[in-house]
């Protein structure tokens, strides 16, 4: 919905369910990894050019690159807003806003996430099934919080 000047404004809804905020923080990560990246990349500093190429390879016969379309304005105020949620996990529990950060980064057209379970296990070293319980404990404490009446 768009207000009188312009900007978007609240949503209708509320989402007050687990899995309701896990697909928003979800989509939010796939339009994070979704925008096109900045200015110089890291890699021209360390790259070699080759010097020989193919028939193929010289005249641009190559596959170019998949890449997800680069989000509209919408998708990246409702990632602002979402990543915003996760101030409300408190900052003594910074292990579980990393867990929960860490798991929404869901890659944007295969849907995969880019951290596993047993990655960030292995990341923070603890058992994959502790990261599973501390990230539905992050889920919890933003139900609780998103879901206040009032």
């Amino acid at each position: 919905m768009v207000g009188d000047i312009g900007r978007p404004t609240a949503k209708p809804f509320a989402p007050c369910g687990a899995d309701e905020i896990v697909d928003r923080l979800e989509a939010a990560g796939a339009t994070l990894l979704a925008m096109p990246g900045q200015g110089y990349s890291t890699r021209l500093r360390q790259m070699r050019f080759d010097v020989v190429h193919t028939a193929l390879e010289a005249y641009g016969w190559e596959a170019p690159p998949l890449r997800a379309p680069v989000p509209g304005s919408a998708a990246i105020s409702d990632m602002d807003e979402v990543f915003g949620w996760l101030r409300l996990i408190p900052d003594g529990q910074f292990m579980i806003r990393r867990i929960v950060g860490a798991r929404a980064l869901v890659h944007p057209i295969t849907g995969r996430h880019l951290f596993a379970w047993r990655r960030l296990g292995a990341l923070l070293g603890a058992d994959h099934k502790s990261v599973q319980r501390w990230h539905g404990q992050g889920v919890a404490i933003l139900v609780a919080a998103l879901c206040k009446p009032g």
